[in-house]
């Protein structure tokens, strides 16, 4: 399985933006020293909380920062931008991070973003996938590249530059609520990313990835659990109380003036609308996981049953408590978490019962070989008296005489 983060990113209103970006670079460099495999960036333009309106610019810092982990947008809102220019953008960033890039797209979550874009919301879902077909194109056809899009135009166009990954890196979209993202991740053959933070239970999360299936059969497409990713905020402590106090002021406040009122494309009754209500009880029932490693993976487990599989976790990241314990939950993670779902831990348990099931025979042995070894070190000490006081002796017998 894989493991990284989800960067919207989060900020509290009213702080530094040059400060809270220069946070979220330092995030990821402690991601990659930890070994986590992803991190994705979100793009938006409004409601204040989520600030970076440019994944490309913010991975193409993180490179130069990293040595390891694989960046991706989170999402690039492609009806936003011409696709020539989403193409052009990241087959660039794939070549000067030698294949660390991954595209995730989506059709835009803030309907502040596209009604000053002058966009139709009704139109966005459709924008998305004519967009990512012709990006796709751009990808992998040589030239001759000609379409009348019902909103961009291609005129034989193609790319001077490729991806660095052939036949062109990861490619992911979005997924709230609505079975749009489903059923464009089958239409197009990609992979999903399903975002279930802040939500009041997951549903049938079989049935989603079900869609997918569906709809791909549908279109000739073939889909592999491996790229699903679902994404869900965590933060990990020494315990649960811990955990909930670093982030319960922050926690209540986005709840309460972000997800619980129409900021994103969602009105009260509707799926998607978010209840106002302490961040304790949102745990409760799932939206968050706060607590220890153990909490977090018994959770990972629980997804994993209630989806049948899935091939990443992603942290979606809120900057709600300072940076040592933001850092400490992160390594929390990498520590005792992900290595239980990567089995990396080897055969380091089994050992230790091993060891100690074994204790007494052990010791035994172990004191056997240690009183050899003194009782040797005791007679080669006793011989080399023994000569010394000889030598010494055989000395004063010639001086004497």
């Amino acid at each position: 399985m894989k493991f990284g983060i989800f960067l919207p990113p989060f900020h509290p209103p009213g702080q530094d933006p040059a400060l809270a970006y220069e946070r979220d670079l330092e995030l990821i460099e402690w991601l990659d020293e930890l070994g986590y495999d992803e991190a994705y960036v979100g793009e938006h333009h409004s409601a204040g909380w989520e600030i970076i309106p440019s994944p490309d610019i913010f991975i193409a810092a993180a490179a130069q920062r990293t040595r390891r982990i694989r960046l991706g947008s989170g999402v690039v809102s492609v009806p936003y931008h011409h696709p020539f220019h989403i193409a052009n953008r990241y087959a660039m960033l794939d070549q000067m991070t030698r294949g660390r890039v991954i595209l995730g797209c989506g059709p835009g979550a803030l309907p502040g973003d596209a009604y000053m874009l002058g966009i139709d919301p009704a139109t966005q879902r459709k924008r998305l996938i004519e967009g990512v077909k012709a990006i796709k194109r751009l990808f992998t056809e040589e030239g001759g590249v000609t379409i009348e899009g019902s909103w961009f135009t291609l005129n034989d166009a193609h790319l001077q530059v490729k991806p660095f990954q052939k036949p062109h890196m990861p490619m992911f979209v979005a997924s709230l609520f609505s079975p749009s993202g489903m059923m464009a991740a089958g239409e197009l053959g990609v992979g999903l990313l399903t975002l279930l933070g802040f939500v009041r239970g997951f549903g049938e999360l079989r049935d989603r990835w079900a869609i997918v299936e569906e709809t791909a059969a549908e279109f000739g497409n073939t889909v592999d659990r491996k790229d699903w990713r679902l994404t869900l905020p965590f933060h990990l402590a020494e315990s649960r109380q811990e955990a909930l106090r670093d982030v319960r002021d922050v926690g209540n406040v986005l709840v309460q003036q972000y997800f619980a009122v129409p900021t994103r494309q969602a009105t009260p009754g509707q799926p998607g609308a978010i209840d106002a209500m302490p961040i304790e009880q949102l745990a409760e029932e799932g939206g968050v996981i706060l607590g220890t490693p153990d909490d977090a993976v018994a959770k990972i487990r629980e997804l994993q049953a209630a989806s049948g599989g899935f091939g990443g976790y992603l942290n979606m990241a809120v900057d709600w408590t300072t940076r040592e314990k933001t850092r400490r939950s992160y390594e929390l993670f990498a520590r005792y978490v992900a290595p239980v779902f990567n089995d990396n831990l080897g055969s380091i348990p089994y050992s230790w019962r091993w060891t100690v099931e074994r204790r007494a025979k052990l010791s035994e042995r172990g004191g056997i070989g240690v009183r050899l070894a003194t009782e040797e070190y005791l007679e080669k000490k006793a011989a080399r008296e023994h000569a010394q006081d000889q030598a010494r002796s055989e000395v004063h017998d010639s001086k004497a005489n």
